[in-house]
Parts: structure tokens; sequence; C-alpha cells
């Protein structure tokens, strides 16, 4: 899996420490950036200790910092502004198997926005800013192009490839929940996706739809076969 599921499951585990996971809630539930003192004071907690989880949640990304001179003084003697924890604007989301909703409501949205300014009907302008968004995968693998990239993309986008003699099943379906309610749709949108990679880099395999229970929608099958 990429980095970025790497980090999101470190930034996850570690609220897995009680103290943290507490000092986490109570930041993110005020409605104004808060200091260690305001932290400690609240939660009964040394100032050192802290001081230390805040800081190791603003590594990990959850919490952000700023800096404010809280006795409302300006000026020389106004003294240092204070250091002050409040909730990060990054997004975390992990899901077992991995799914893509939010790449899927990406697609959609923009489908819809490019359907009411142009000629092409909702499910044209699906497959194109699907095939568009493979190829984008595909040429920003291509840039770091180390090892089997088609794999690796696959893989760092849930569809946990295996490879068999006349091509490569995709075990998993980023998504499972929207193909199910709208098969026609969405496997289609994820046979343009697949496609746009696979067009990207240079690919000697086909997207096909081949639905399997418990499979994405779409195999890849080896031309020479």
């Amino acid at each position: 899996m990429d980095t970025s599921w790497d980090a999101a499951v470190q930034a996850v585990a570690v609220l897995e420490e009680p103290t943290r996971r507490r000092l986490y809630e109570y930041v993110v539930g005020r409605p104004e950036p808060v200091s260690r003192d305001d932290a400690a004071s609240a939660l009964g907690l040394p100032r050192t200790t802290v001081a230390f989880h805040l800081d190791k949640l603003t590594e990990e990304g959850l919490l952000a910092t700023c800096y404010e001179r809280r006795t409302g003084r300006t000026g020389p003697g106004a003294g240092r502004p204070a250091k002050l924890y409040h909730r990060s604007d990054r997004e975390i989301e992990i899901s077992l198997p991995e799914r893509q909703y939010a790449v899927a409501g990406h697609l959609l949205a923009t489908a819809i926005q490019d359907a009411e300014i142009t000629d092409l009907t909702p499910r044209e302008a699906v497959n194109r800013r699907a095939h568009e968004y493979g190829e984008a995968l595909g040429q920003a693998a291509r840039e770091r192009g180390e090892g089997d990239v088609l794999v690796q993309v696959l893989e760092a986008h849930g569809f946990e490839p295996r490879p068999e003699d006349d091509g490569i099943a995709l075990a998993n379906c980023p998504f499972r929940r929207l193909a199910k309610d709208h098969p026609q749709l969405v496997c289609s949108m994820n046979l343009h996706l697949v496609a746009g990679l696979l067009t990207s880099l240079e690919s000697a395999f086909n997207a096909e739809l081949a639905p399997a229970p418990g499979h994405c929608c779409v195999r890849l099958v080896n031309r020479s076969h």
C-alpha cells in the first residue's frame, strides 16, 4: 500500500493511547484553539504530559497549531504569544477492505457539472472523467517509475490485483456499496478508470467487464491471449 495508507494507519494508531485520545477529544470539542495550560487544567494532567501528547498529535497531522497573545497586550513587554492547538484540516479515512468513495463522489459530482454545460449525457460525462482520472494516476506513477508500476497503482487504490496466467484479477472493488446499488453506472465508471490507467501506462493489458462474486467487475486481460 502507498505511503498515504501508512500515514493514515499511523495517525489513527496514535489515538490508541488513552491520554492522547482524551486530549484530542478535548481539543476538537472546543470552539476556540486551546493552550497546554487549558488542556492540563481541564483534564487534570501535568503540563509536561499534555505538551508531549499535544505535540505528538500535531506531528501526525491530527492537530494544528497557531500562536496568540491572550493577555490582550501588544508591543514590547507584551510577552511571547502562547502556542495554541486546534483540529487540523487533514481528513483521515480507513476502511478494510479499502474503499474509495471520496473518489467516486468527486467523479460523479464533476461529471454532473460537465453534463450541465456540454452536450454529454451524465453517463458519458462520468465515463470521461473516470478515464481522465485513471490517466492521471498512471502519469503520476510513471514519473515515480519504480517496480511494477501497474500493480503498485492498483494496490494503492484498493483494487487488490491478483496476477493470473492470462491477466490480472481485481479481488476488491473500491466502490463496492455503490456498485451493488448502481451496477451499470459504477461498473462502467470503474471500467473507464482502469482503461485510462492502462492507456497512460501503455500497458499490454485490456480492461474488460467480467463480474465475479467477491471481485471487482473489471478484469485485466493480456492482449497476447
